[in-house]
């Protein structure tokens, strides 16, 4: 398939994609979607009330839209009336009583709608990032429709990402098509359409995988280290905690790499490390100093702490009072998620395996710059290890984790198109990328 036809290809899954999500244009909000909405309305200059207004109208229009959905289909009440009339006044009822008496309190600081009490909310006060990106779309499309056509132009950009990164390691343009379909039907893609931050941050963190794979593949050092480093810029823009890992994880990555490759070379050549080593390392001091620079400016932006996360999370949004000794009690809590995660997977092991399959594709196939990949994707089991709430685990705080399969499995099935065989685990030979160590 020649470069046209790959180009055809990308676009052509897109617009599939795309016109598969008329079919949920509402319905796919979340209780944070209404701090997002309200801090991007906020931003093209609307006032408090009126965008608590248009946040309150647009959540309920959801809500009303799933209740007249789930009765149409119900084996007992699908014959009634159509509930959406209900469903909508009772819902701006509610959530006008706590809306209202927050503003005429003051409670008016800030971009985001009082819907939580202000230490909650500062939550997302630092969070402009994703708030920002909303903007044109809300205005060139009003609210419901801006958020759809948001979320499909996200969506659409990781998919087009993992189809770049796949190229840039030479995969063949079919398998790299098929990355960018398993990412669009993956919860990769579903989560993607969501009005919240985890679509923007898979796309940011695939732009910094491709980085990567643009210094280490493409010999293009000065265009990958600059995609990276932009990368992590942006990511602090959209969720501070995200470009903090992301950076300590490919930095850790790239001194693993950097360390097995020297090592290597001293037993067999007696010397020193070369360019390729030199390029890894360069990668593991821009995600160093993304994550130093991460913590600095959270410090001097007076960003919620990690100890303002670890109330909020045990309690409840900060709906009881603070814990007196919150380390044990998370690290018990800890403990008691794994355990249950792991007996969840045992009963359902399409995510483990998913996984597996894409970790042992980008090592074995990928060069070290799978050895990145893996690393992006450990972001999602940290990203989850911070928040151990079992209600919410196989759904959007893990969710980076699903990127590993979406890349690893064309690698692995690589040599299958070519007319090879899938390298197994015993043997010793490498691909003609060399392993990461």
């Amino acid at each position: 398939m020649d470069g046209r036809g790959a180009v055809v290809g990308v676009l052509l899954l897109a617009a599939v994609f795309a016109v598969l999500q008329l079919a949920n244009v509402t319905g796919r909000d979340t209780p944070d979607t209404r701090n997002y909405l309200s801090y991007a309305l906020s931003l093209t200059g609307e006032g408090k009330r009126a965008a608590a207004t248009a946040t309150i109208d647009y959540v309920c229009a959801s809500r009303a839209e799933r209740a007249r959905r789930g009765q149409s289909v119900h084996v007992v009440r699908f014959h009634r009336p159509d509930p959406t009339g209900a469903v909508l006044t009772e819902c701006r009822e509610q959530e006008w009583a706590v809306v209202r008496p927050r503003l005429a309190a003051g409670q008016t600081g800030g971009h985001t709608v009082p819907y939580m009490s202000e230490r909650f909310m500062a939550i997302f006060e630092a969070r402009p990032g994703y708030p920002a990106f909303l903007v044109p779309f809300v205005l060139a499309f009003g609210v419901t429709w801006g958020l759809w056509t948001a979320g499909v132009v996200i969506a659409g950009a990781g998919g087009v990402l993992v189809f770049l990164i796949l190229r840039t390691l030479s995969v063949p343009v079919p398998l790299a098509l098929a990355g960018q379909a398993l990412y669009y039907v993956l919860p990769c893609g579903t989560t993607a359409m969501r009005p919240m931050t985890e679509g923007l941050l898979m796309a940011l963190t695939l732009a910094a995988v491709w980085g990567c794979a643009l210094v280490l593949r493409a010999g293009r050092n000065r265009a990958g280290l600059a995609v990276v480093a932009g990368s992590l810029i942006a990511l602090f823009t959209v969720k501070h905690s995200q470009a903090l890992f992301l950076g300590l994880c490919l930095a850790a990555a790239g001194g693993v790499i950097a360390l097995r490759r020297y090592r290597r070379r001293a037993r067999r050549l007696r010397g020193r490390g070369g360019p390729a080593s030199r390029d890894v390392l360069a990668l593991a001091a821009v995600g160093l100093a993304g994550a130093l620079a991460t913590v600095l400016l959270a410090r001097l932006l007076h960003y919620p702490s990690e100890a303002d996360s670890l109330q909020d999370l045990l309690t409840d949004h900060f709906n009881r009072p603070d814990r007196k000794h919150p380390w044990p009690e998370f690290w018990q809590l800890q403990g008691n998620f794994w355990v249950e995660w792991l007996r969840r997977q045992a009963w359902q092991p399409m995510f483990v395996a998913a996984l597996a399959a894409g970790a042992w594709g980008a090592l074995r196939r990928g060069g070290a710059v799978g050895g990145f990949l893996v690393a992006a994707a450990c972001t999602g089991l940290l990203t989850q290890a911070g928040h151990p709430d079992i209600n919410i685990w196989g759904e959007r705080l893990i969710v980076l984790a699903w990127l590993l399969p979406v890349v690893g499995v064309p690698l692995l099935l690589e040599p299958v198109v070519r007319g090879g065989r899938v390298p197994l685990p015993a043997q010793e030979q490498r691909d003609r990328a060399g392993a990461i160590g």
